[in-house]
């Protein structure tokens, strides 16, 4: 079977990150692939694994090539099936005889998917919606994701200039209002004694240092910016700490439940989906700062509580999230549709 990948996302993300586990798991599983990427340093690491890579612009001023050169590769490389993710990669889908198909991770526009075969996506939330916007249930597919357990010492504390004794609550994502850093900075003065690590980039940086400092927790917050040791960051805190406002999946619950660190997360959309209240995870109403402060108190003063949750989520991990179960899945969803087009072949 013969599988081209088209990604012309960012450079971080969550899908971007899920992107680059899944295309080496494929090819270790035996799948033959070719990349089709952004020009991006994941050209670098893709071709480490012996997957065919291939480098196009994906937009930008003057730029009215891609779709052509995309074309080509295709004609060339004779693909059993096309996996585009997200919309512009989808826009610019190649034609010809083979399956065309989509993975998203969020609620977007469907213009951008109107030439698919068949729509993936990683929560059974995404694929009703997909489902409501005119899609037929058989088109649609939900395949979670995967994050690996792989296990890295604690970040030095000492470091980032926080007390070994301290409560450590940690946050990951992008700087940015959907993902309401600014409400873990608020719950914060609500928790007495602990620090605060974010682990992320954006454009928010400067307002989130400016509510801290007016707030008066400037110095229990952290920011480390961007980072590829999340492990590390896992095995250092105490609590995983989700506020966004808008989430569609959450790749980080599934993180923090690999890594075994409890959860207290306010219930956006994927995480009202994974978590199961009080078992593997604390939810708290969206944009509820008493709320969500009252949930950290209760695992930090609750010693035996937040390792049950932690137990909960590590078994919540293992029976759905791990890299062997989600290959599967994927493997199954090629057989099917590849029986599928054979059968409307004949």
């Amino acid at each position: 079977m013969r599988l081209m990948q088209i990604m012309a996302g960012a450079k971080n993300g969550g899908a971007e990150n899920f992107f680059m586990r899944l295309a080496p798991a494929l090819a270790r599983a035996g799948i033959k692939q070719h990349i089709v990427i952004r020009s991006h340093e994941r050209y670098k690491t893709l071709s480490q694994y012996g997957i065919m890579t291939s480098q196009l612009k994906f937009g930008g001023k003057l730029e009215f090539f891609t779709k052509g050169k995309l074309q080509k590769l295709a004609d060339q490389f004779k693909p059993d099936i096309i996996i585009a993710w997200m919309n512009r990669a989808s826009a610019a889908m190649p034609s010809g005889d083979f399956i065309k198909t989509a993975r998203l991770g969020g609620y977007y526009k469907m213009k951008y998917y109107k030439n698919c075969d068949y729509l993936i996506g990683n929560t059974n939330d995404i694929c009703n919606y997909l489902h409501g916007e005119g899609w037929d249930r058989d088109k649609i597919f939900y395949l979670p994701n995967f994050v690996d357990n792989q296990y890295m010492p604690p970040l030095n504390r000492n470091g980032f200039n926080t007390p070994q004794d301290a409560p450590l609550l940690l946050g990951l994502g992008r700087l940015h209002k959907n993902k309401a850093f600014d409400i873990g900075i608020e719950a914060l003065v609500k928790i007495p004694n602990a620090y605060y690590w974010i682990a992320g980039n954006g454009d928010e940086e400067a307002a989130l240092k400016a509510q801290a400092d007016k707030l008066g927790v400037s110095d229990r917050v952290r920011f480390l910016g961007w980072r590829d040791d999340v492990p590390a960051l896992f095995s250092a805190a105490d609590i995983f700490l989700c506020t966004s406002r808008h989430e569609p999946l959450g790749n980080m619950l599934i993180e923090a439940w690999a890594q075994e660190t409890p959860i207290a997360s306010v219930a956006s959309q994927g995480p009202k989906q994974l978590i199961i209240n009080g078992k593997n995870g604390l939810l708290s109403p969206i944009d509820d700062v008493d709320a969500l402060a009252n949930s950290v108190n209760m695992l930090i003063n609750d010693k035996p509580l937040a390792v049950k949750i932690a137990t909960a989520g590590a078994k919540s991990y293992q029976n759905d999230y791990t890299e062997a179960k989600v290959i599967a899945k994927y493997l199954e969803f090629f057989k099917n549709i590849l029986e599928q087009q054979q059968l409307e072949q004949q």
